[in-house]
């Protein structure tokens, strides 16, 4: 939720910084004060300096984050930014809406995440809210091309999130420095190579904030959710950002949602309350198997022993014996399992 709440105020403010500097100069600056903003957190919070809490990325790693890079670094932001130049800054922070549920589809349909009602009504709930308020929204004449980018840009990002999900169980913060500074980079050389002034000014800093704090942190939060939630759900409750965007409107930008955004409000919120309430447990087995991720002793899925009193959370190799049990569970790292008709 926190991490929609930064993402969804990130429209209203490239909204407003969009028409001081070109729409890929704006998106390379947001990915580049991502990657500033998380190396001013690992140094300030020792990182490296203490005992491996977050498993490196490995080799096998690097195609997932390759896509990620691609479809959620460079491409989605440059369609969102160019996007932000024809439509309105309210109108757009709903059309983020769409990022949750291209995310729930691509986990359901394409990576066989397990999805019951209690997700699809929340998808609804969401989905309908953000259609509410976009009635008469925008304020001004209708423009085909600027939503359909938005749109194909919510639709990388669901691809991102999904491709992003396969290593969420390495360094969070590593995953978010690496998408930023490749992200920030190739949209800076694009944006050089059409012709594009990159200005080093106020708005340049400011743009720098942005991106650290409404991409890089928002970053971060969200691939630790995905490690324990699964992309369905964490898209789900990445709904919330639109709504977000939307009061950071009425706010910055003085745009009027009017009356529409009391049940699109109860609508959201309603929505989140769904996926937060949820308890899926039935009888499940767990394969024998040997990894190596961020963990703590008090999952009983990771009560192995220790040599001495380990700081936690930490990262090391370990084992998992095959197992069957019964337990209330995420579609998390250890809970990616099939399932029956019935869910079970």
């Amino acid at each position: 939720m926190l991490a929609a709440a930064l993402f969804g105020a990130s429209a209203p403010i490239s909204k407003l910084l969009v028409g001081e500097m070109h729409p890929v100069v704006l998106a390379g600056y947001l990915y580049i004060g991502a990657f500033i903003g998380l190396g001013i957190y690992s140094l300030a919070s020792g990182a490296g300096s203490r005992e491996k809490r977050e498993e490196p990325l490995g080799r096998s790693d690097a195609p997932w984050l390759a896509g990620a890079i691609i479809t959620g670094g460079v491409i989605a932001p440059i369609l969102l930014m160019v996007g932000l130049t024809m439509v309105s800054g309210l109108s757009a922070s709903l059309l983020l809406n769409l990022e949750a549920v291209m995310t729930a589809s691509i986990a359901v349909l394409a990576f066989g995440e397990q999805a019951g009602p209690r997700l699809w009504m929340a998808l609804t709930c969401m989905t309908v809210g953000g259609i509410i308020l976009s009635w008469d929204a925008g304020g001004g004449r209708f423009n085909l091309l600027g939503p359909l980018l938005i749109v194909l840009a919510m639709l990388c990002w669901g691809v991102d999130n999904n491709l992003t999900r396969a290593i969420s169980g390495r360094d969070p913060i590593s995953i978010s420095r690496i998408k930023g500074i490749c992200a920030g980079v190739v949209s800076l050389a694009i944006a050089a190579l059409v012709g594009a002034r990159l200005p080093l000014d106020i708005y340049a800093l400011l743009a720098l904030m942005t991106g650290a704090v409404c991409y890089g942190a928002s970053i971060l939060l969200f691939i630790k959710a995905l490690a324990g939630l699964g992309a369905s759900r964490t898209g789900a409750l990445f709904g919330a950002a639109p709504f977000v965007g939307a009061l950071a409107s009425l706010v910055l930008l003085r745009e009027s949602a009017g009356w529409l955004i009391l049940p699109a409000a109860g609508l959201m919120a309603c929505g989140a309350w769904l996926l937060l309430s949820e308890r899926h447990r039935h009888p499940h087995s767990h394969e024998s198997a040997v990894h190596a991720h961020s963990h703590i002793h008090s999952d009983e899925h990771h009560m192995h022993a220790h040599a001495g009193d380990p700081v936690e959370p930490h990262s090391h190799e370990h084992r998992h014996e095959e197992a069957e049990h019964s337990h209330a569970h995420w579609p998390d790292t250890h809970h990616r399992h099939a399932h029956d008709e019935e869910g079970h």
